[in-house]
């Protein structure tokens, strides 16, 4: 519900509002601002107002709700704040604890911090307390201005509802509610916040409603939130500032970087943004540029608030060429001396491309606008295209071979369609729409191989660990036979053989599966392998009882050395040589399958079934 407009103090004349006359005002003299604000206008520059200021300032100042649909840079920060700023100064009243009388909220941090600091310099010399309410940073600090009560908060939603939940911020005060950048807001799934905070202010209050485009969601936001609003807008919807040369460049992926490096070489940049797809792929491409002659930094949403901010600062005191950033610095980064906008990645939203370029060509300026484009995003870009209901001029610097390739329907060998070096995938699909890509027979990258392989050797790596094991087990036992195979042709040759065939042909599969075991389990301790010998069962198994009858003596330890333990620190316990030699069966005992010492072992067949 909107306010009705407080009296005017001494000296401040009351003019009401006609929306039909504001196309024709053209100083902010006419718009009856507080002489303060005034002053403080002419201090900072500004005399004539920006459409968008013209058609929504006066309607604000007569306490009506606001609906503004406007492009990035056309002032709409001036056309909430003014109003604000005139009814706090005509009526001055301290904020209760915790409270405030104004709320703006901003999706990013960034744009916060900017909004911020415009206020104080419409201020001018009045000290209106203005409270910064973001993420990224400590509460303490937040918590102390919250504190002493605020004119106005300018705050991102997540944090503003931590302070709410925990008592520090409450919204029962506030006479005035701003949200910006609400199409951006929807877009990072912040309309349930925004809903919570909307339910908290107290019906009685005038809200102004400002976005880009007027999308379907965005219109039942805003019918939910305003009460017969005054509709402002000044610009076709989705449509581009005309003073911004736009161009696209048809490219390989893996080419994109050398590309940028010559156009910033061959064109005069001033300063420059690069928008990227991905985090990672920010940090990498400042990275590249940086090693190549150009002073780069990067901004996004991992990076704390501090680095950010010192990114921020740099860029804009020009000791940084290039600002590459994520789509999270596209709205409310108002740098006037950006030159040029390079779109390396075709945003996966169209909508984003609207605000990626609309970061140049700001009060007044000319800008350029290049966008590099492989084969893989040519649905974004006619996304892009039908948004904006133009056909946007197009280079064609493909290989021939990726030409003749594009028209056959087919992918060039050894080129991916991908971006490489900036750690996208690089091709404008999904991951669904890549793996069916794949299924079809379609090219596969670099990177897909290296995904393959992370996830064989990641969820498939226990069947690979286990099909391995059981292999070297079967390999030993191989071994074990030959062994003893050999043992018993020699014994028969010297006369030595069991007392009958029966007991050698026991004494020999037995003595077999035992050799090959045991020397299968030597060979996983030696291999540092997860099972132990002396367990029982697969992965996982019990312990089984130590049998010193089952201890072997020079083939299972190498000699006189001492039984490894496994990494686990189950195993054969340690022995003396003198304990060893007591249980080390001769080899003529373990041929003959006697009764001696470790007996058992080779050929006890009935002892060892009882065990």
């Amino acid at each position: 519900m909107g306010l009705c407009r407080p009296d005017k103090g001494p000296g401040r004349t009351a003019r009401p509002f006609d929306a039909k006359d504001t196309i024709f005002v053209t100083q902010f003299s006419d718009l009856g601002l507080a002489p303060d604000l005034l002053t403080g206008l002419e201090t900072a520059g500004y005399t004539t107002p920006s459409p968008i200021q013209a058609r929504v300032i006066p309607a604000a100042l007569d306490g009506r709700d606001i609906m503004g649909i406007a492009q990035t840079g056309t002032g709409k920060t001036a056309a909430f704040a003014l109003p604000i700023l005139d009814r706090l100064m005509g009526l001055p009243r301290r904020a209760g604890p915790a409270a405030c009388r104004a709320l703006i909220l901003a999706p990013t941090r960034e744009l916060v911090t900017q909004i911020a600091e415009s206020i104080r310099k419409y201020a001018g010399s009045r000290r209106l307390s203005v409270t910064v309410i973001v993420g990224g940073v400590k509460y303490g600090p937040q918590i102390r201005m919250l504190s002493r009560g605020s004119d106005i908060i300018v705050a991102t939603p997540g944090r503003l509802l931590d302070h709410m939940s925990s008592g520090t911020c409450r919204l029962d005060e506030t006479e005035m509610f701003v949200l910006d950048e609400a199409d951006h807001m929807l877009d990072l799934g912040f309309v349930k916040p925004i809903r919570r905070i909307v339910a908290a202010l107290p019906s009685a209050r005038q809200s102004m409603f400002f976005s880009a485009t007027m999308a379907g969601p965005i219109k039942g936001l805003a019918d939910s939130m305003l009460d017969r609003p005054h509709f402002a807008e000044v610009t076709p919807q989705a449509t581009t500032v005309e003073r911004i040369d736009q161009q696209v460049i048809l490219i390989e992926g893996t080419r994109k970087r050398d590309a940028l490096e010559s156009l910033l070489r061959a064109e005069p940049v001033d300063s420059a943004l690069v928008f990227v797809r991905t985090k990672r792929g920010a940090d990498r491409l400042a990275e590249r540029l940086t090693r190549a002659g150009f002073e780069a930094v990067a901004i996004h949403g991992d990076k704390k608030q501090s680095h950010r901010d010192q990114a921020l600062r740099r860029f804009k005191a020009g000791k940084a060429l290039l600002l590459v950033a994520t789509d999270i610095a596209a709205r409310g980064i108002d740098i006037s001396s950006v030159t040029h906008v390079f779109n390396y990645d075709l945003p996966q939203v169209a909508d984003a491309y609207v605000h990626r370029i609309g970061r140049t060509a700001r009060a007044g300026r000319d800008g350029v606008a290049v966008t590099f484009c492989d084969d893989s995003e040519r649905d974004l870009l006619r996304a892009v295209e039908k948004l904006i209901r133009r056909k946007l001029p197009m280079e064609d610097m493909r290989l021939e071979t990726t030409r003749k390739a594009a028209r056959s329907g087919k992918s060039p060998r050894g080129q991916a369609n991908g971006a490489r070096g900036n750690g996208a995938r690089g091709n404008g699909q999904t991951r669904s729409q890549t793996r069916s890509q794949h299924r079809k027979g379609g090219p596969r990258t670099d990177a897909d191989t290296r995904r393959d392989t992370r996830r064989d050797t990641g969820r498939d790596g226990d069947r690979v660990a286990r099909s391995d094991q059981s292999g070297r087990a079967d390999q030993a036992a191989r071994s074990g036979q030959d062994r003893a195979a050999t043992r018993n042709r020699h014994t028969d040759r010297n006369g030595q053989a069991s007392h009958n065939g029966q007991a050698s042909h026991t004494g020999q599969a037995r003595r077999t599966r035992a050799d090959g075991r045991d020397h299968a389990d030597t060979q996983r301790r030696d291999d540092g392998q997860r099972r132990p010998a002396g367990r029982k069962g697969g992965r996982g198994g019990k312990p089984a009882r130590h049998d010193p009858r089952h201890d072997h003596g020079p083939q299972a330890t190498g000699g006189d050395a001492k039984p490894r333990r496994d990494r686990s620190g189950h195993g054969k316990p340690h022995r003396t040589k003198s304990s060893e030699a007591a249980h080390r069966p001769s080899r003529q005992d373990r041929d003959r399958g006697g009764k001696g010492a470790g007996g058992d072992q080779a050929g006890g067949g009935r002892d060892r079934r009882a065990a």
